[in-house]
């Protein structure tokens, strides 16, 4: 079994760590993530200057790019194979709901199904990431299950884990994504040169949070798993459009 692993957080981040230990010994792990945290990236590629990748200490890999450029310079350039599946993570934070669109850990993962790989994204929901070790303990259980069953078709996994001790997990929840409400306003501040500048506000609170849902299942404390597909095309609307056409 060979594993890519990568991140949105930076190859420091203690989530990536964690994941690392979590999977090691269930094959050959490649880790290429971030030189820095690329939170909200979401699939955003670099194109507009080279990007170089370099070795750290602890043998991860790191690139002076987004999480979309650590995938696809790990799957098309560096790597002389391809991985069995893609596990990006662990995220210091939620990717539940709308927050899927702007994720940096999401966009790692869904690189990886582009290039018809199976590929989880693993997120810790809470303010205080105590429990890696139990998304960690999550993302094997997950790993062994691909080993054991594999998906006859590549999928695309969002995974979001509570941060609880793994005893106090209630179990996991086949979901959907639900949706947010409007995002809070930006904060316009000062600076020490009197320019105005302004930082994005906070998301906004869960309005879909009903039965089903990621936020449902991880208020209860289960993991919620969601599978995610790629096609955007507006599928009600195309007769809709077609008739407003004529």
């Amino acid at each position: 079994m060979r594993i890519l692993l990568s991140n949105d957080d930076g190859y420091f981040a203690p989530g990536l760590a964690a994941l690392h230990e979590a999977l090691r010994d269930l094959g050959e792990l490649t880790v290429v993530a971030p030189e820095q945290n690329r939170s909200g990236a979401s699939n955003s590629l670099t194109l507009d200057r080279p990007l170089f990748m370099k070795q750290a200490a602890n043998g991860f890999y790191f690139v002076n790019g987004t999480p979309t450029d650590c995938v696809h310079l790990a799957v098309t350039g560096m790597l002389d194979y391809v991985p069995d599946i893609i596990v990006s993570g662990i995220n210091s934070g939620a990717n539940m709901g709308d927050d899927t669109i702007y994720s940096g850990t999401v966009a790692a993962a869904t690189e990886g199904y582009l290039l018809g790989i199976p590929s989880i994204a693993i997120s810790l929901v809470g303010t205080d990431y105590q429990h890696f070790a139990t998304a960690g303990a999550i993302a094997r259980q997950l790993v062994e299950r691909f080993i054991a069953k594999p998906f006859s078709e590549p999928v695309l996994l969002n995974v979001n884990v509570p941060d609880y001790p793994l005893a106090a997990i209630q179990g996991h929840e086949v979901t959907r994504l639900g949706r947010r409400h409007k995002a809070e306003p930006v904060v316009r501040m000062i600076s020490p040169r009197q320019e105005t500048v302004y930082w994005v506000g906070a998301a906004g609170a869960a309005a879909d949070a009903g039965p089903g849902t990621d936020f449902n299942a991880v208020d209860r404390g289960f993991v919620s798993i969601t599978p995610l597909q790629i096609d955007l095309t507006h599928n009600r609307q195309l007769p809709v459009l077609n008739q407003w056409m004529t």
